[in-house]
């Protein structure tokens, strides 16, 4: 896979950034994906089904979002990063007030979740000025930077849900509020997931799929994309609102409009898959799984937001189909968006300025190509088998399947981090205040700081 035409990474942060959030998130995506394993066979502590969900989501989904966006908006829309110093801050307020966080959950100290909490929406708050602030210097928003913009407000509401849900625990305050606990929670998943994450995704999603295909978004694909413009973001919001209040007439149109909005989306990507002439991927491989995933998902999911959208049990769809959206969609959105970036970042970094002087090698030679086969047919595998577990006749198959992704994702994480380590171990060095060491390669001195 060669640099796409028109990137102009030296827009972005120094490399080091980017990675140590991708490096970071590899971590809580171990644990969180062995705390899964230790649920099921019930030997997990304290409320270990909350800590599983964040060291995911918080921990690997949004430190990875955190960290690419960070890199790529700058060079996305053409404009300089806001500010280094605060890309490096909110690396360590989110990932460590996620692992703070997770932890206390675990241990069943609950008293200073807050703490954990405060960090984290610190952290995120930072990261929606520093890449708002970013945005703002873009001329036109496209479609990506439509959809980054809506998730940054996304982040806001999320985060504010998230920090009374943390002291609700020791201090009841959604009661006085005349707010049920468990809408307050419905509202808040339903703003991270298809808020913050699916937001980005489908922004993201727009570019890169049409770039490592190689294809152009134009007549069908151009209204397919309207539509999911137009139905998706009030969708959301209509969606989140309802079960916020439990108006379920609100939240049954909300659950209308999101689901058209992603199965329009589904289709564009889809098309774009299949008119590639370009050869497969570790990155297109995975995009496929999502082509499917996501569609399966909607349509299992519509009948269970049709006849109960506020019930906290349909919060992500069909009950049993939890894990076919946040693994098949969302997981393998990342994994194969990660088989590019981490390399791409070390190549750039490593190799770039040595073109048409010495050979050098592409950026798909970085990684194991026998590796990514290995986790991928394991993390499907695995997976497949925990949407399987999600049936009571086959609920034995969870173990097996949380094993075996588990392990799909240990080969992917050493993968990547075999990129690093072997092709530019300088590369996660982040000196003070977000510059590089002195070795760095990633630009003036004076451009190291915002």
């Amino acid at each position: 896979m060669s640099v796409p035409a028109g990137i102009d990474a030296d827009r972005g942060p120094p490399m080091a950034i980017p990675l140590a959030h991708f490096v970071a998130g590899f971590g809580f995506l171990l644990a969180g994906a062995t705390l899964g394993v230790l649920g099921v066979v019930g030997v997990a502590p304290g409320l270990a089904g909350a800590a599983h969900v964040h060291l995911l989501l918080v921990g690997w989904v949004c430190l990875t979002i955190l960290g690419a966006m960070t890199q790529f908006v700058p060079v996305w829309s053409g404009v300089r990063l806001h500010s280094r110093r605060l890309a490096v801050a909110q690396l360590a307020l989110v990932g460590g007030g996620a692992a703070g966080f997770s932890g206390l959950l675990l241990a069943g100290n609950l008293d200073l979740l807050p703490v954990a909490g405060g960090a984290m929406l610190v952290g995120f708050w930072t990261f929606v000025y520093n890449v708002g602030r970013t945005l703002a210097g873009a001329n036109e928003l496209d479609a990506t930077e439509r959809h980054f913009a809506l998730a940054l407000g996304y982040v806001l509401l999320v985060t504010a849900l998230g920090l009374l849900l943390a002291v609700d625990f020791t201090r009841p305050i959604l009661a006085a509020a005349g707010l049920a606990r468990s809408q307050v929670v419905a509202a808040h998943a339903t703003l991270a997931v298809f808020g913050v994450v699916l937001t980005t995704v489908v922004g993201a999603l727009y570019q890169l799929a049409t770039m490592f295909t190689q294809t152009e978004i134009r007549g069908t694909d151009a209204t397919l994309r309207r539509v999911e413009e137009w139905t998706y973001p009030p969708g959301v919001l209509a969606l989140a609102a309802g079960r916020l209040v439990g108006h379920a007439w609100l939240a049954r149109v909300g659950a209308v409009l999101s689901v058209v909005g992603l199965l329009a989306f589904a289709a564009v990507l889809a098309r774009k898959l299949y008119e590639t002439k370009v050869e497969r991927t570790p990155m297109l491989s995975r995009y496929a799984v999502v082509a499917l995933a996501l569609p399966a998902w909607a349509l299992s999911a519509a009948p269970s937001w049709l006849g109960r959208p506020a019930d906290p049990a349909t919060t992500f769809g069909h009950p049993a189909a939890g894990h076919l959206l946040a693994a098949g969609v969302v997981g393998f959105v990342l994994l194969g968006t990660l088989y590019h970036v981490v390399p791409f970042i070390v190549w750039i970094r490593q190799y770039s300025d040595r073109v048409g002087l010495e050979p050098v090698p592409m950026i798909d030679d970085l990684y194991d190509d026998r590796l990514a086969a290995v986790d991928f047919w394991l993390t499907l595998g695995g997976l497949s088998l925990v949407v399987l577990g999600e049936s009571p006749a086959f609920e034995a198959a969870r173990l097996v399947g949380g094993a075996l992704a588990t392990f799909g994702f240990a080969v992917f994480a050493a993968n990547l981090t075999g990129v690093v380590v072997r092709h530019g171990p300088e590369s996660l060095r982040i000196g003070a205040f977000g510059g590089t060491s002195p070795t760095s390669s990633d630009g003036d001195p004076d451009e190291q700081f915002p």
